[in-house]
């Protein structure tokens, strides 16, 4: 990122760190509230975000020869150990698409599930501003696509019910 876009949007970004300080239109607290609840119920944390432009969300596309997991997906990651939920977000929009959030607007609501290995898992989601929509640059992604919410998505139902309540 430019040094002029890091002074812009308050923001930087280390080769082998990331620190970043998005606004939070949600509010620090509820941030905060949302890491304390997953510390208390012992689960891991992840993060899903939806991205809008122009009445479209981006969707991530997995290779197509991954067997047994959805199609589509949102930009999402682990939040690692001591790392603030507003770092976790804007790294994994970073991270898997190179834009950069410059806004956490809402929480669209969780959903709790077991990882591969049989842990507990909490997956959070918000919607988010970013600086720009483009250019996208996919690292662990065969493809993405800007969708409509119109239609039905391949998506889990865990998904959808998220895409659901971004859109009322």
């Amino acid at each position: 990122m430019p040094f002029e876009d890091v002074r812009r949007y308050g923001m930087w970004c280390a080769v082998w760190g990331f620190e970043v300080s998005p606004k939070q239109s949600i509010g620090e607290s509820v941030l905060t509230g949302l890491q304390d609840r997953a510390v208390a119920d012992s689960v891991a944390l992840r993060v899903g975000i939806v991205l809008e432009h122009n009445g479209t969300v981006l969707m991530l596309e997995r290779d197509p020869h991954g067997a047994g997991r959805s199609p589509l997906s949102l930009p999402g990651t682990i939040v690692r150990p001591g790392e603030q939920l507003a770092t976790a977000v804007a790294r994994a929009v970073f991270e898997e698409t190179g834009l950069t959030v410059v806004d956490i607007v809402r929480h669209l609501g969780s959903f709790d599930y077991l990882s591969n290995a049989g842990k507990p898992v909490r997956r959070e989601h918000f919607a988010v501003d970013v600086a720009t929509v483009g250019p996208i640059r996919l690292t662990n992604y065969a493809g993405y696509r800007w969708v409509s919410l119109d239609g039905e998505l391949p998506v889990t139902p865990s998904i959808r019910g998220i895409l659901t309540a971004y859109r009322s």
